[in-house]
């Protein structure tokens, strides 16, 4: 049967499916990272990002395919997670402002979504490297657009434009020499392909192989996560904000013309409810999550602009006595005025996380390796810094995008000081002065950042061979600044290796030594009798990390 159109729950059994087909290949996708580490993450990454705009769509309740479009596009936004899912919720931000007027898609519509969706993710990345999903989208959409004046079937639109992305993904080894390389394709570009798949088969009737993990709500998990965070440092007394607060508000054309919408005059005025406030708008409605003592308040104020949808209050002082145990009651305090200045920042290792709040940060987020924070969680440890100016400090090159879009949400001045390892971070931290300005201390951190070169200590998770060096499965390789310079089955031969590569003998003057939950204290003596036994007036601090993954993480300055 031909399909001439895209209503909003074709639409939306497509996204639900092809979000099913990511979470069932998730794993698969993340053994395509290119380096043969632990920590490969695009496949989860993009899982988690996928599975956020879902769990809105699921909600939505209008047949209108650019309504559906949006509400996608706001979930993929919130749940963004890693440079891979970054990308992706751009490619679908581009594709729901194209179709957001439309009440379905013909043909051309379909096609020319797509090609506004390559248009906007290629903008949001600052330097576009060619070989990655941004490519294969690319190819994909371009194909769509040649093919939309030649067929009269959506289906077979979605099945030249799968084709095509398909093609280009197996093109991406030439187009990426490290992928050619290593043996594998672009693992974005995959994921991206899958999705696709799962478009397809939704527009078939087909079903995709059946999931193989449970698929947890992102809702759930950015919840889960988000309330952690307030419960592992306070007491049940000290929960201003009792009730966790979640609505949606439906626009109502004749509320609207006694109370005309405005998203920043809304937001103001909610702050004044309660805190973690977050408000996302379009056209048709606007989504609300905040923390507020009286709740009804709340929920009378978003009804002056409309209906209320989709309502969840939860009790915080419940959930943080059935969570942590504590029985103890009292009433709430007054509100803690805002401090000037806060910093955020993102870490993995309780030892890690302490020695960042010892040098000043207000707010460590748990990630980095395997898990990287999402937007959403990064917006909330921004307002959860409690401060006028923020400064965040993502210490991975794959939370630097979510913590750029984090910025854009929240109604805080913001800093994003790009810091790509643990160290960069510590480094910059330093150079933090309360009396400078945001722009001044920016500026000193970003520089500090770059100044400080960055080693670490992991394993091989499969055979490979890059930058013309064959690794083993199972074997230690020493990685300086994101390059590979050492592997071996012995691991104390990588590290000696590594630091002869990182040190230089008459510049730097410090080695810091992070030592992870792998990492032994005779390691740690043997690597402090080699500094001592090989380098001149070279100061080694040692802190216990206890981070995974890495063994030992490595600081030169």
């Amino acid at each position: 049967m031909t399909v001439k159109t895209i209503d909003g729950e074709t639409f939306s059994q497509m996204v639900l499916l092809g979000a099913t087909h990511l979470t069932n290949n998730a794993k698969m996708i993340d053994a395509l990272n290119v380096f043969p580490v632990p920590d490969g993450d695009t496949g989860t990454n993009m899982n988690l990002t996928m599975t956020s705009g879902a769990d809105e769509v699921k909600k939505a309740t209008s047949n209108h395919v650019g309504s559906i479009g949006e509400t996608l596009a706001k979930g993929l936004l919130m749940g963004a997670r890693g440079n891979s899912g970054v990308i992706l919720s751009q490619l679908f931000r581009g594709f729901s402002k194209s179709i957001k007027d439309k009440e379905v898609l013909h043909i051309s519509d379909f096609a020319d979504a797509f090609d506004a969706g390559v248009e906007t993710a290629y903008k949001a990345v600052m330097k576009p490297v060619e070989g990655t999903i941004l490519t294969v989208a690319k190819d994909a959409a371009q194909a769509g657009k040649d093919a939309s004046n030649s067929v009269d079937d959506v289906t077979e639109l979605m099945e030249i434009i799968l084709n095509a992305a398909k093609k280009s993904l197996e093109k991406t080894p030439e187009l990426l020499p490290v992928l050619k390389e290593v043996g594998v394709v672009d693992s974005g570009g995959q994921g991206l392909v899958t999705v696709y798949e799962g478009f397809l088969a939704s527009l078939k009737g087909e079903e995709v192989p059946e999931q193989t993990d449970a698929q947890v709500s992102m809702d759930d998990m950015v919840s889960a996560e988000h309330h952690k965070m307030h419960q592992d440092f306070m007491d049940t007394s000290e929960i201003e904000y009792g009730y966790c607060t979640e609505f949606m508000v439906k626009f109502e054309e004749d509320k609207l013309k006694e109370n005309p919408f405005d998203e920043e005059s809304f937001r103001n005025t909610l702050s004044q409810h309660g805190d973690s406030l977050l408000v996302v708008s379009d056209d048709e409605l606007v989504k609300v999550h905040v923390h507020a003592e009286y709740p009804g308040e709340v929920l009378n104020f978003g009804q002056k602009y409309g209906s209320l949808i989709n309502l969840k209050i939860e009790n915080m002082r419940k959930q943080h006595t059935d969570i942590v145990g504590d029985e103890k009651k009292g009433s709430p305090e007054k509100k803690q005025e805002l401090a000037e200045y806060g910093i955020v920042t993102v870490a993995m290792g309780d030892g890690i996380k302490q020695l960042f709040e010892s040098l000043g940060a207000t707010v460590v987020i748990e990630g980095g390796q395997t898990m990287n924070p999402s937007t959403q969680d990064i917006a909330d440890a921004i307002n959860q810094a409690n401060a006028k100016k923020v400064f965040v400090m993502p210490n991975n090159k794959n939370v630097v995008m979510s913590a750029q879009q984090a910025a854009e949400l929240v109604d805080v001045e913001v800093e994003v000081v790009p810091t790509k390892t643990v160290p960069q971070g510590m480094s910059a931290l330093l150079m933090f002065h309360p009396e400078k300005s945001l722009q001044e201390n920016g500026k000193v951190m970003k520089d500090a950042a770059q100044e400080v070169k960055t080693g670490q200590i992991t394993y091989a998770v499969r055979d490979t061979q890059i930058d013309r060096m064959t690794i083993e499965k199972g074997n230690y390789m020493g990685i300086a600044d994101g390059s590979i310079q050492s592997t071996n089955e012995d691991k104390m031969s990588v590290m000696k290796e590594l630091l002869t590569t990182m040190i230089d003998d008459e510049e730097d003057e410090i080695v810091t030594i992070l030592q992870g939950e792998e990492g032994t204290d005779e390691e740690v003596d043997e690597i402090q009798a080699y500094i001592e036994e090989n380098f001149d007036d070279l100061e080694v601090e040692v802190h216990q990390g206890k981070q995974p993954i890495y063994s030992f993480i490595f600081s030169v300055e």
